[in-house]
């Protein structure tokens, strides 16, 4: 048979994971002649074959492409006939505004860190990497991805390294951050007026200063950490008074994986993930050997493994096996990422600081998930996984959606791809506020995206919907959508599990605004993609203090128990009274009283609230959903009761209540009660699940919302559901939380422009 000429394109994540030198060697062990050619619209390939041999190829593609990569499409055709003498690798061009995935950041290999011990010119040498792993999208400016628009086009290769860079047949080739101690970047240390840039020196200072308890700002992948001992109490508290971080836990870093085990009971699934490229912090259930100050009472520990050769250059010289890494930041600022803004910020506040001369381009947080029914929930997702779109069935293209106020991410449409932004954070300061503009102009230049529908939250004080509004007045072409918050939540779950009909939809959530001006947050909608019907919600309570409420579960515990029981049960709640000042209670029931100021909310987020407060865990907040988290912290999981409850037009806990005060004055233990009350917040999802579908016939349940991060719920409603014939759809890669939010709303968006 004689040989065509094929043109074969492939999609996905493709660039910045070896995907050329990969197709070079394959085409040699093939015996193909042509080339390969890296474009920001994907891979293209052009070959001498048969058609048999290129089914042959492309298959052993998918089957051997480089770890980190993600082959969405192979696209094969004849191409006009062109004869080729050898396989080559053709300079990368920018064609087209359609553009391939960007590679998330990837943790160093084993291989490099072998070549660490043996590589003479990379002894000790904390950048090395190549094209398995190493730094991709926190320095990556521009599309394609190539040496030259990226943050380490300042670093010259010295031949060495060249001669890596250009050998079609070392793990080096085209490795576009490649470098080593002669040629490529270097870290400083500031200690004491002291400048070090020896790294051995470096690192014999870290372990001196991490033994006695001293605190280090340290340059990270995409942004600085402040670094102690995690088993130091005294260090670990003097952390939490640097960072004015009173209550919420730090993330620790161990050394290994069976460092890890010491502190955290660690399943398979779970070892595997911790273990993984993308190397996320996972909360696990804590051993209890750390600082009692590094979880401050939660029963979950935030645990992550190295992932930077600095990491495993700092514990080869470490005593302890563990330390805390937490942002460096201080209470809702986006984490530092320049050297100046660090030596400024952390000069007078920390013993030492150790910089880096490369710049961070994309300011990355660590990824952050959790296991419930043995699979990964990701809760934040930042460093490791974003950029990675979501392939949808719609066309996205043109669609910027804003996202929410709380732990914000934003999302735009390309073809038929939803790009999320890495996790920004809350919207609630100008610095944030600058961290989001500028990711959408990075991200507008790196996806050559054009906004044509901006897509917002229907809640007018968000940030992120003011920006909408702004956005909309640039460019007046562009039409305008609001959206439901809760609506957006569904819808976010739905699209990441391909759904596109109507569901129940279940969404247990903090605030968001309903359509009816009340805050909703305990919703049961019978939904498709584009609308909604309320079916029915948690019972209406009046609170005020806006933000405050949130800030002070106390206030949401009165609510509920004026609302119910009125003024007079407070006589008789001296467990529960005693720990609020008696001035602001009396106020804030005047307050309700008069209905000065009120406003009606449904949310999950608050009635957890008030029952962590009630049972005297949580009266003032320390960080957000701290409430909830205590209470689910001390849950007896042995315990099967519930509360009653009364469904009616609306889901009553009026019972629920009655119940949890009888058992605090009969001094059953909270941890009995916490489970109670969870298991009866479950029971009410089945029995209204049951109810909705006796009605509809709809036996698909979408679950989304915050409060559904909550793992012994997520657990037990996913579990019972499932054993009562609901198909149960929750989400996995796109947190339920507010980061999630902006890919329903674009998808909400995406689906009303089919509709026109």
């Amino acid at each position: 048979m004689s040989q065509t000429t094929y043109l074969l394109k492939i999609t996905g994540l493709v660039q910045g994971v070896g995907f050329r030198p990969f197709i070079y060697v394959l085409a040699e062990q093939f015996d193909l002649k042509g080339w390969v050619e890296n474009r920001n619209d994907g891979v293209l390939i052009k070959i001498n074959a048969e058609k048999e041999t290129v089914l042959h190829f492309t298959k052993e593609i998918k089957k051997q492409a480089p770890l980190a990569s993600s082959i969405k499409n192979i696209q094969f055709s004849k191409a006009e006939d062109e004869l080729f003498t050898e396989f080559r690798i053709k300079k990368s061009e920018s064609s087209s505004e359609t553009v391939t995935e960007v590679s998330p950041d990837i943790a160093v290999c084993d291989a490099c860190l072998e070549d660490m011990k043996s590589q003479k010119h990379r002894i000790n040498y904390p950048f090395t990497n190549c094209t398995n792993c190493g730094p991709r999208f926190t320095i990556i400016k521009d599309l394609p991805y190539d040496r030259e628009k990226t943050t380490m086009a300042e670093f010259e290769m010295c031949d060495t390294c060249k001669s890596e860079y250009t050998d079609i047949y070392d793990r080096r080739f085209h490795a576009q951050p490649v470098a080593c101690n002669t040629c490529g970047p270097n870290y400083s240390l500031y200690y004491k007026c002291n400048y070090i840039t020896k790294i051995n020196d470096i690192l014999d200072v870290i372990s001196y200063l991490t033994e006695e308890g001293k605190i280090i700002a340290i340059k990270g992948l995409g942004g600085y950490h402040l670094m102690c001992d995690a088993v130091n109490e005294d260090a670990v508290t003097n952390l939490r008074i640097l960072k004015n971080r009173e209550s919420k836990a730090f993330a620790v870093m161990c050394k290994d994986a069976e460092t890890a085990k010491k502190y955290a009971e660690i399943s398979s699934e779970e070892e595997k993930t911790l273990s993984s490229w993308q190397r996320p912090i996972l909360l696990l259930k804590s051993k209890h050997k750390l600082a009692l100050s590094v979880t401050n009472g939660l029963s979950n520990a935030g645990i992550m493994l190295p992932y930077m050769p600095m990491h495993y250059l700092i514990f080869e010289k470490l005593k302890t096996d563990v330390v805390v890494l937490t942002s460096g930041n201080f209470t809702d600022e986006p984490i530092i990422t320049s050297n100046e803004e660090a030596l400024k910020t952390f000069d007078d506040k920390v013993d030492a600081i150790i910089t880096y001369n490369r710049k961070i381009h994309n300011r990355t947080d660590d990824s952050v998930g959790i296991f419930a029914n043995k699979k990964l929930r990701l809760l934040r997702r930042s460093r490791g996984f974003a950029p990675s779109p979501i392939i949808t069935d719609f066309n996205t293209e043109g669609i910027f959606a804003g996202g929410s106020e709380f732990v914000n991410c934003f999302c735009i449409g390309k073809g038929n791809q939803a790009l999320m932004s890495q996790h920004i954070g809350d919207l609630k300061n100008f610095e944030t506020l600058d961290f989001y503009k500028e990711s959408y102009e990075l991200y507008k230049r790196l996806f050559r995206f054009k906004p044509k529908i901006i897509v917002a939250d229907m809640h007018p004080d968000y940030l992120s919907s003011k920006f909408a509004d702004d956005l909309h007045k640039q460019f007046p072409e562009t039409e305008l959508i609001k959206v439901q918050h809760h609506h957006a939540h569904i819808v976010s779950c739905m699209a990441e599990h391909g759904l596109n009909e109507k569901v129940i939809g279940i969404a247990f959530d903090g605030v968001g605004l309903g359509d009816d001006g009340s805050i909703w947050g305990g919703e049961f909608f019978i939904n498709d993609l584009a609308s909604y019907e309320r079916f029915t919600h948690f019972e209406y309570i009046k609170v005020a203090g806006g933000d405050a409420v949130s800030k002070e579960p106390w206030r949401s515990a009165v609510s509920y128990l004026y609302h119910y029981f009125g003024e007079t049960v407070f006589e008789d709640l001296n467990f529960f009274t005693e720990k609020i000042e008696s001035k602001n209670l009396k106020m804030y029931l005047q307050i309700l009283k008069n209905n000065f100021n009120t406003y009606r909310i449904s949310s999950a987020g608050r009635l957890f609230d008030a029952v962590s407060s009630l049972l005297g865990l949580v009266h003032l907040a320390g960080y957000h959903a701290e409430a909830p988290m205590r209470l689910e912290s001390i849950i007896d999981e042995q315990i099967t009761e519930t509360y009653d409850f009364e469904i009616s037009d609306n889901i009553s806990f009026k019972k629920s209540f009655s119940g949890i005060i009888n058992d605090i004055k009969n001094g059953i233990k909270t941890s009995l009660i916490s489970a109670k009350f969870h298991n009866t917040s479950a029971e009410i999802v089945l029995q209204t699940a049951k109810k909705m579908r006796e009605k509809t016939g709809i036996h698909k349940v979408v679950l989304s919302g915050g409060t559904f991060q909550n793992k012994y719920l997520l657990t037990k409603v996913e579990n019972q559901l499932s054993e009562n014939g609901f198909k149960v759809f929750s989400q996995e890669q796109i947190p339920s939380n507010d980061g999630g939010i902006a890919l329903g709303q674009l998808i909400i968006g995406a689906k009303m422009r089919d509709k026109i």
